[in-house]
């Protein structure tokens, strides 16, 4: 399985220890940075990892900030992500069994470098259950699906339609 992994510089130390650990476990690694503790802008690195995945470059992705909010927030504006900061067992488990999560999002700053092994690890090796959650699934990629037609440019608040029919009716 090959796996993109990311981090900001709040995460970039369990990220390098996770590397190995993924790496001796058999998994390919695709290092998308940061390689320091010099402060970056996390969404750059979520763009990385998230792109790789929802183009099929990486069959799962693995981004870790302080929280992982941030981070998935950002991975879950691509086509065909699904992120979740996980913290525990219970979540890592669920977000693979339920929610079918193929980026896993870490909180570098709230839990251990050898609990971040069992973590992903753990998140790895569940599958999707299926069933009744597949349903719930195709749900939410039709709503994906809808909303790509009416994407918001964020840094003036107008979609492209709307500035279009403005420009057509000036």
């Amino acid at each position: 399985m090959r796996i993109s992994l990311g981090s900001d510089h709040r995460g970039v130390h369990i990220k390098a220890r996770l590397i190995q650990s993924l790496q001796a476990n058999s998994f390919e690694v695709i290092d998308e940075g940061t390689f320091d503790e010099v402060a970056v802008d996390y969404p750059d690195y979520a763009e990385c990892v998230a792109r790789r995945v929802s183009c099929g470059e990486a069959e799962r992705g693995i981004l870790i900030c302080g929280t992982g909010i941030g981070m998935a927030i950002t991975a879950n504006k691509f086509l065909g992500v699904r992120a979740a900061p996980c913290y525990d067992e219970v979540m890592v488990e669920m977000s693979r069994r339920h929610n079918d999560v193929n980026v896993l999002c870490l909180p570098g700053d709230l839990i251990g470098e050898r609990s971040v092994d069992d973590l992903v690890l753990r998140w790895l090796q569940t599958d999707f259950d299926g069933g009744r959650h597949s349903k719930r699934l195709d749900k939410i990629c039709k709503i994906e699906t809808k909303n790509g037609d009416h994407l918001i440019d964020h840094t003036n608040g107008k979609s492209p339609e709307n500035e279009a029919a403005q420009r057509t009716s000036s």
